[in-house]
């Protein structure tokens, strides 16, 4: 199957890295005009070093007002990837308010706002587009020491089909991925011990962590006309961990 998106324009938050990033180099050899917004301004130096048709934006996502007037003036966009996440994990009885409001501000209201903008435009402009939201299986699976990460990812489901109820009038397309543990950098740290990884990988019936991409093949599809009849999902890329 091959995804083909000259003359539209993406936005992928939490581009610096993992799935962001590949989502962006991906979306660029498909031909798509595509905006790279991440809070790490050497992130973005070294995407547009590896890619330089990509047009690099620069802000905190958890900060609303900075996000808005940063992406303000994006132009028309086609196609949205809200990927930027945090996962800061501790165990229930050990949560805090700020490490609360910093996975909510991120994990929720970021892909709230930046939406907001994005299907804004779409919707005067009667043009159209898809909107996919990275969210992950602890949305629908109780994690130990995930917490609040469970519940803003609870959120991001919740928020898609609503999204996909509201803006599907509009043929404005919202879809949520779910992956399992993504062998990105960051995954590698957290899941490299092997009793750990053993344990999470026998629920997994496929037997093994998601490769970064895997879930930028789901992405794609879910952006591309092959799923112009796909509305208000949460896609599992998840081994059949959920099927258990």
């Amino acid at each position: 199957m091959e995804v083909k998106l000259e003359g539209k324009h993406a936005v992928v938050t939490g581009a610096g890295k993992g799935i962001g990033r590949a989502t962006a180099l991906a979306l660029a050899r498909c031909g798509a005009k595509v905006t790279a917004v991440t809070r790490t301004q050497a992130d973005l130096d070294s995407l547009v070093q590896e890619c330089e048709a990509i047009t690099p934006v620069c802000v905190d996502l958890s900060d609303w007002a900075a996000t808005r007037a940063a992406l303000q003036d994006v132009g028309p966009v086609d196609l949205l990837v809200n990927n930027a996440a945090c996962a800061d994990l501790q165990s229930f009885l050990e949560v805090t308010e700020e490490q609360f409001d910093r996975s909510f501000n991120v994990n929720v209201k970021a892909v709230l706002l930046v939406s907001q903008i994005v299907a804004g435009g779409m919707k005067e402009r009667g043009s159209g587009g898809a909107i996919v939201n990275v969210s992950s299986q602890a949305s629908q699976r109780a994690l130990r020491e995930h917490a609040v990460y469970c519940a803003s990812k609870g959120a991001v489901d919740m928020l898609t089909k609503v999204m996909a109820l509201e803006l599907g009038p509009h043929q404005i397309r919202v879809n949520a991925v779910n992956p399992t543990v993504v062998m990105t950098e960051m995954g590698r740290v957290s899941w490299s011990r092997p009793d750990k990884a053993a344990a999470m990988t026998a629920r997994i019936p496929l037997g093994r962590f998601a490769e970064v991409e895997d879930v930028v093949h789901s992405i794609l599809f879910l952006l591309s006309d092959h799923s112009s009849m796909i509305n208000g999902v949460t896609l599992p890329v998840d081994g059949g961990f959920l099927a258990c």
